[in-house]
């Protein structure tokens, strides 16, 4: 078939991808001018599936509340509030009940293993280098902490996921460059999984995706999404529409836009993230590979030769705004834990991305209501730990076979319930 992706993040490239090795004919399009430049760009790199759950939790929205007051706070309400975003906040609290939560967080974490395993085919399979390395150390500041870390734990047991609970003595001789001097409670070491540079990836699976024939059109804004002889995709400064038998909706927050017109009303929100990216100064002092302080939900990584702490939730506000104190905190993080480790007088990279999120966490991926459109958004803050299995799954979809994965709980029924 003749299939058009709209939209070439880690999303849209995966999905071309994919596409491709079917033996489809695979054009993306994509506003910006390369691939992976938005949410895709500057993220924290983790791909630890066990973690993958939904924002919407029991007791989320008093945690939230809570932190609205604190200086360092991992989650932020910024002012103004768009209507669309105060309907968010309604679904996303109705989404915290425990029955709720607990059926989105297995549909997450099982599309999470299944990506997992399917990023170690294709970079197994393709030889690609994307400053990956192994190994995810939670650390635990304090014994309420590891009280809090409890039931999700138990999740993992339950998921049949290997780690250790190990104590600063054994978290040091893992993560040799930790702070001597910090004091802590303990950690959480999860050796199956990994941190790796998302938007290398993306560049270099785009590369291959052409080398199969995908088109990439960059600096292309679709106008609108139309049903016709199969699907028509109208794109700004051409008079005619492009022609196809399908297309893929992979646009992040723009797909809202595009999917109005046709009576799909789908709740996203920006949820923003931060990430500052330093050249490492002295590599004894550098992590060796990722670690997430769990009481500010900051992550500290290593790739290559940078490092990028990354962290923050922020919902509303001015987009192109960042807010001082969410860099601040990160600044913080990374001098608590790896003092020295890089050069912040210069070539700092601070990074604001705007991810798009579901009120209840699961991303939609699947057929849409009209014929020959499909869809694949709304992974959040996971999308580069969900968008290889997305992909997959949902180019079986579209070839009409069944897929390895259970895709039950990926549609847009849900969302009208």
């Amino acid at each position: 078939m003749k299939i058009a992706v709209i939209g070439a993040g880690i999303i849209g490239v995966t999905t071309a991808y994919e596409l491709a090795c079917d033996g489809h004919e695979v054009t993306v399009l994509e506003r910006r001018g390369a691939a992976a430049e938005e949410a895709s760009f500057a993220n924290a790199g983790l791909v630890a599936p066990g973690y993958v759950t939904p924002w919407a939790a029991p007791g989320m929205p008093t945690k939230v509340f809570r932190h609205l007051f604190s200086r360092y706070a991992p989650v932020k309400v910024g002012l103004p509030l768009s209507g669309r975003e105060l309907v968010w906040i309604w679904k996303w609290f109705g989404a915290c009940k425990l029955d709720t939560y607990l059926t989105n967080r297995a549909h997450l974490q099982r599309l999470a293993f299944y990506s997992r395993e399917r990023l170690h085919h294709i970079t197994t399979d393709l030889k690609l280098e994307y400053e990956r390395s192994n190994g995810y150390m939670v650390l635990l500041r304090s014994e309420r902490d590891s009280k809090g870390m409890q039931p999700g734990l138990q999740v993992l047991r339950n998921a049949g996921v290997t780690f250790k609970e190990i104590n600063p003595v054994q978290a040091r001789q893992i993560e040799t460059a930790l702070n001597p001097d910090m004091a802590f409670f303990g950690a959480v070491y999860l050796q199956d999984d990994e941190v790796g540079n998302c938007r290398q990836f993306a560049l270099l699976l785009k590369n291959e995706a052409q080398r199969m024939g995908v088109n990439f059109l960059f600096n292309t804004t679709v106008t609108q999404v139309a049903p016709g002889a199969g699907v028509a995709v109208s794109v700004a400064g051409e008079n005619t529409a492009r022609q196809f038998n399908a297309a893929v909706m992979c646009a992040g927050l723009d797909s809202v836009r595009l999917l109005e017109p046709l009576g799909l009303k789908i709740p996203l929100a920006a949820v923003h993230g931060y990430s500052v990216s330093a050249t490492i100064r002295e590599p004894l002092n550098a992590p060796r590979s990722a670690v997430m302080d769990e009481h500010y939900k900051v992550a500290i990584s290593r790739l290559g030769k940078r490092v990028r702490v990354a962290g923050s939730a922020e919902l509303g506000g001015a987009p192109d705004k960042k807010r001082a104190s969410s860099l601040q905190t990160l600044y913080k993080v990374l001098h608590d834990w790896f003092p020295g480790a890089a050069n912040l007088s210069n070539g700092v990279q601070e990074w604001k991305g705007a991810r798009p999120m579901l009120p209840d966490g699961p991303p939609i991926l699947g057929a849409s209501s009209m014929t020959g459109l499909w869809l694949n958004l709304g992974h959040g803050s996971s999308g580069w730990a969900l968008s290889c299995g997305s992909a997959r799954a949902l180019a079986d979809l579209i070839g009409g076979r069944t897929s390895d994965l259970d895709v039950s709980g990926f549609g847009t029924g849900r969302l009208r319930a």
